[in-house]
């Protein structure tokens, strides 16, 4: 079955009622054949949900915990602190977010959560970086809170070894299109890790129904996002979603956004037609986006992330605090 012909099965579908998991413990078979299992797996994710979690992805719970509690520590500082890193002190849109400074809603007042937004950066610290001079709106150093020596390694740890499980991922979703596992260069999808025993992920679907997304041990839970929507034609799925808290106690969360870089055209044909592959268009599916291109100044793309400074702010959102 093409693609297309999925997606438009997926269409008159009945809507979902939970979230599909993958169990990655074959990611490394070296079998073309447990690769392809995968790759249909993930493609049925993100045709007919746009969401999906991972288990054994391979980041060690000594990681994650390690982070988790450098982050509860930097939220627990005082606020004249955290505020010395405020995100709007920053041309680069790196440092923290406070509570109402962002806005994923025009319609709403602000988010009801902080952050500390950071982007790629060496465990060792190098003087040039070239990650980071290459990032487009968002090139530059990092900020860090002195205060907490410790912090620094401990949430860059749990990013490296994110970043590695997106590496692994990206072979996945070109079998998921029916490409060579090599196809991907560019990244565009979330990987967050949610607080155990607090539920507040919900994501919708076609019904118009809030399904609950709740933490799961031992899994991740990988977001196909708007950039994905837009290369394929919406052939994969980007799914609205919120998080609630309505716990009454503070949650954490660790989002990694993976994103293209600054100068990738965003075409719907995608770049499948010209390297042979089957096109994500037909007479019965036409495009559904225009093409997005960048001003190579990246002026755009920095006026965007200023009119909302976090909505998908940084590839890296460490230990997000929503309070109730």
């Amino acid at each position: 079955m093409s693609l297309v012909q999925a997606a438009q099965d997926a269409e008159s579908a009945e809507a979902f009622d939970q979230i599909p998991i993958i169990d990655l413990k074959d990611i490394d078979d070296a079998n073309p054949e447990t690769k392809k299992a995968l790759g249909k797996a993930v493609r049925d994710a993100c045709i007919n949900v746009g969401f999906l979690y991972v288990r054994n992805h391979g980041i060690p719970e000594e990681t994650i915990d390690k982070a988790l509690s450098a982050s509860k520590e930097f939220f627990s500082l005082p606020l004249d602190q955290k505020i010395e890193l405020d995100i709007r002190k920053a041309s680069n849109f790196k440092g923290y977010n406070a509570i109402l400074t962002s806005n994923n809603d025009p319609l709403n007042r602000g988010d009801l959560h902080e952050g500390f937004e950071f982007g790629w950066e060496e465990l060792d610290p190098r003087a040039a970086d070239d990650k980071r001079a290459n990032d487009g709106a968002m090139a530059g150093a990092n900020v860090w809170p002195s205060e907490l020596p410790g912090f620094r390694e401990s949430v860059l740890s749990y990013y490296h070894a994110a970043v590695d499980l997106g590496r692994k991922l990206f072979p996945l979703f070109a079998l998921a299109l029916d490409l060579p596992e090599d196809f991907f260069a560019d990244k565009c999808f979330t990987i967050l890790w949610q607080e155990p025993g607090i539920q507040a992920l919900q994501v919708l679907n076609k019904q118009n129904q809030w399904i609950d997304a709740p933490p799961i041990p031992g899994t991740l839970v990988v977001n196909i996002a708007d950039q994905f929507a837009r290369w394929t034609n919406d052939v994969f799925k980007s799914t609205v979603h919120r998080a609630i808290n309505r716990s009454g106690v503070r949650r954490y969360s660790i989002p990694l956004f993976f994103g293209t870089d600054y100068d990738v055209k965003l075409e719907v044909r995608f770049v499948f037609a010209e390297a042979g592959f089957a096109s994500l268009t037909s007479p019965v599916w036409p495009s559904r986006f225009q093409v997005a291109s960048p001003r190579r100044d990246h002026s755009s793309t920095k006026s965007s992330l200023q009119e909302t400074m976090s909505r998908s702010v940084s590839r890296q959102r460490m230990a997000t605090e929503d309070r109730q």
